[in-house]
């Protein structure tokens, strides 16, 4: 009998499947091998995942046409992840900064869930785009995610509209070939201009709802996360990450790690005063500015990858919000008179 196991985990935009060959099992093309053993998949859909490097059999990537040998060990990656509920359009507005029949780049504001899952069922940016393709006549479409940022962070996101699309996109991802930045408040006077966060991340062993750092190599999953000082306000630092890995709020827990959390992020213990001295004119000042940007102040500013068709580099951009923009404005102004 064979041995399939899942890999899945909810962090994650794609499911991945081992399978173990018995020892009787006669040579087949690893695409009907596989399609035998996956329920509510579709031999088109493994034959593109087999064209795009998403198959191995003993950790090598091969070709649907492969035939499958005693006690092989077979992996693939679906890229479609399973949906706990049908997608409804709804008529949410989007800022839509670029789209072609192969994928669509949106700015998301803050506030807005990329996905329906458990206590979001509606009012997601996926639900929008549902109802976005439905009102200009465009049929079959299948949004698929190639990567999601956090429901109160702001900037760019790449969607697919069709699965090769997808396929091709989220390779690059995880071949770790898309360059990403974000622009970040985070409290405290960095010390170097330049630096590189590395550390494994993984779920909380105190609180499951957040992530943190493991220095134990065996837990978590490698990330890494470059930045430079863009500018200096004394108490808080603006910085630019790169990220060479894309794991749950990434930023937010390495950040944190170096005991610089991000401002105003609640979940990691920046919407309290972390620097400067509490008297009562400067704690006025920092509530104010929670007050301006009621979130952790993160922005995804760029996102550049390899187009699906044309194959040539693309590049895209999105100027801060206004709230952080304002957010920034008010540090300035205080910072000239201390």
């Amino acid at each position: 009998m064979n041995d399939t196991d899942s890999l899945a985990t909810k962090d994650e935009l794609y499911e991945h499947v081992s399978i173990k060959v018995d020892k009787g099992q006669e040579p087949l093309r690893v695409d009907k091998f596989i399609i035998n053993r996956i329920e509510s998949t579709s031999r088109n859909r493994i034959q593109l995942a087999a064209k795009n490097g998403f198959v191995f059999v003993n950790n090598k990537p091969v070709k649907s046409n492969y035939k499958v040998k005693p006690l092989d060990e077979v992996k693939i990656m679906l890229t479609f992840p399973k949906r706990e509920v049908e997608l409804i359009g709804e008529d949410i507005p989007l800022d839509i900064v670029y789209e072609d029949d192969s994928f669509l780049i949106v700015n998301k504001p803050s506030g807005m869930v990329v996905h329906p899952g458990h206590g979001n069922y509606s009012g997601t940016m996926l639900n929008g785009l549902i109802k976005h393709f439905e009102n200009n006549n465009i049929n079959n479409f299948q949004p698929g995610l190639v990567h999601r940022i956090d429901k109160n962070t702001t900037g760019l996101l790449v969607v697919s509209k069709n699965e090769e699309s997808l396929m091709f996109l989220t390779k690059q991802f995880y071949e770790r070939t898309v360059s990403r930045s974000y622009f970040a408040l985070v409290w405290g006077d960095v010390a170097d201009d330049i630096g590189r966060i590395e550390g494994n991340i993984g779920r909380s062993l105190k609180d499951r709802k957040i992530m943190d750092v493991f220095t134990d190599s065996q837990r978590g999953k490698h990330a890494v996360t470059n930045y430079k000082v863009v500018k200096r306000f004394g108490y808080v630092t603006l910085v630019e990450c790169k990220l060479e890995t894309g794991r749950t709020h990434q930023i937010r827990v390495h950040f944190k790690h170096i005991n610089h959390p991000l401002f105003n992020d609640p979940q990691y213990g920046g919407n309290r005063i972390m620097k400067g001295t509490v008297f009562n004119k400067y704690k006025q000042f920092v509530n104010n500015c929670f007050k301006i940007i009621p979130r952790q102040a993160l922005h995804a500013c760029s996102l550049g990858f390899i187009h699906p068709i044309t194959k040539e580099k693309v590049l895209f951009q999105s100027p801060l919000p206004k709230d952080f923009t304002s957010l920034l404005d008010k540090w300035d102004k205080y910072i000239e008179f201390i």
